[in-house]
């Protein structure tokens, strides 16, 4: 494996509340330069996406609006990590704010990122099982719908074009082959 780049200067273009893109020049090991603009981690450890088993079947999902597609879209619970919080303890979290159960059976299958050529954010996929309802009050500005599914129907489930976020999907792949295991 080559040697990473060096990073000779960071400097930060532009910050908001949830993003902060910065430019990083940057010196590979075989003397070239080139700038790169990333999206940074602003304020967050990063996140969790919870995929909960309501059964050894039935995985629920959550119809919630998405502003970048500007559409409704299912998907799987998910939240920011609080500073100093666990993942399995956001994860338990995000899941009573946005689902309404909580779970006795946490398990953290893997940590995935998106476009990492451009983004820093990472987030930890959580199998959550042994549910129990409660609920906790979240920041959402709606009421979320919860849609149970068999992960024997995920193909059922891409064909409706309602999800097509692709850690949600890679989850409830990921979900499925470890309880075939």
């Amino acid at each position: 494996m080559p040697e990473k780049p060096k990073i000779l200067n960071k400097k930060v273009l532009a910050t908001t509340r949830l993003f902060c893109i910065e430019a990083l020049d940057l010196e590979f090991s075989n003397g070239e330069k080139r700038t790169f603009e990333r999206l940074a981690r602003s304020g967050s450890n990063g996140a969790v996406l919870i995929v909960p088993m309501l059964d050894a079947e039935t995985v629920l999902l959550i119809r919630e609006y998405s502003a970048g597609t500007d559409r409704y879209e299912l998907g799987l619970p998910k939240g920011k990590t609080e500073p100093d919080e666990p993942i399995l303890a956001t994860a338990n979290r995000e899941l009573k704010e946005e689902v309404g159960y909580g779970a006795r059976d946490l398990v953290h299958l893997t940590t995935v990122s998106i476009a990492p050529g451009y983004l820093e954010h990472t987030t930890d996929i959580v199998l959550a099982r042994d549910l129990y309802e409660e609920k906790l009050p979240g920041d959402e500005p709606e009421e979320l719908e919860v849609i149970p599914w068999k992960l024997s129907e995920i193909p059922d489930l891409l064909a409706t074009g309602e999800c097509t976020e692709a850690r949600s999907i890679a989850a409830l792949y990921l979900t499925k082959e470890f309880l075939k295991a």
